[in-house]
């Protein structure tokens, strides 16, 4: 007879996944570290899988673990949308989003019709920094959710839409074509940064940053206005830019990741809906390339 998983036990099981501790996720589900660890030696006999390993002092989910987490995410989920469903209360309250600027503009205007016409009464503040800042927030519960650039090493969030990260440069004028190279990018810890650099550095390419900013806005002026390339997620693509390819000397270069980062400190109803809203949102957004006219 199959077993029935209990929706208390896969809460902690994702706050375990999520911190990768279970003295972290113990503080999260406000149990005691011992009371942490009998669940999981339960939900491990019910499904019958070994679902943590160990990599040091952190928890690491074994294969079947990380097989495990996703249907833990949804159903925890979904326990959630059922118990708010049974209540009178309309959605209302305060709800915090962060997101980098190079995702706004692009995201925010559909996420936020849609959340506004499901949930009228709620309110959405709106923070605009660059993926870390936005970590660090979550981390100490400034925010309770945000859209951020995922990246493998960190473990950041789960992975919400994939798009390519394209070279880009001005639509009227040749910039692309100079030596050294002239380039408008992040910050030197930016891994889109870091992806162009080491892409050019193994061509034997020649190139100079000419302008370094966090705000994409910035970034987007000095490639419309024909004074340097960059490297942008297809999303961030606007009028006036030309995407470049192997074609023109430019080489492929890995792929966006975009993730959701949630509060590890109890997230609300409204948190999880905005969530859902979230995820819906970008899943309907179409390709956006911009050639040159």
């Amino acid at each position: 007879m199959a077993h029935v998983l209990d929706a208390d036990q896969l809460k902690t099981f994702v706050a375990i996944a999520d911190t990768g501790s279970f003295t972290r996720a113990a503080e999260i589900v406000f149990k005691t570290q011992s009371a942490v660890s009998m669940q999981m030696k339960r939900l491990e006999e019910r499904v019958g899988r070994p679902l943590f390993g160990r990599d040091g002092r952190h928890a690491k989910l074994t294969e079947d673990g990380e097989r495990l987490l996703d249907y833990a995410r949804r159903i925890v989920r979904l326990n959630l949308e059922c118990v708010a469903s049974f209540t009178d209360a309309d959605l209302k309250g305060r709800i915090r989003l962060g997101v980098p600027d190079d995702y706004a503009d692009r995201y925010l205007p559909e996420i936020l019709a849609r959340f506004s016409h499901s949930n009228p009464r709620a309110e959405v503040t709106v923070v605009c920094e660059p993926t870390p800042m936005l970590a660090e927030r979550i981390a100490t519960g400034d925010i309770d959710l945000a859209i951020i650039t995922h990246v493998e090493n960190r473990g950041q969030g789960e992975i919400i839409r994939i798009e390519p990260l394209l070279w880009v440069t001005s639509a009227r004028h040749g910039v692309h074509e100079e030596d050294p190279l002239p380039l408008a990018l992040g910050r030197p810890t930016c891994n889109w940064r870091q992806a162009a650099v080491e892409a050019l550095e193994k061509k034997g390419r020649r190139f100079r940053v000419l302008y370094a900013s966090w705000n994409s806005t910035a970034v987007g002026a000095a490639v419309v206005a024909g004074l340097a390339v960059s490297v942008l997620p297809e999303s961030a693509v606007r009028p006036g830019m030309r995407i470049l390819g192997p074609a023109e000397g430019y080489a492929t270069l890995p792929s966006c990741k975009i993730g959701l980062l949630r509060t590890r400190f109890d997230p609300s109803v409204l948190s999880n809906a905005l969530a859902e809203h979230i995820i819906q949102s970008l899943d309907n957004l179409a390709s956006f390339k911009t050639a040159a006219e």
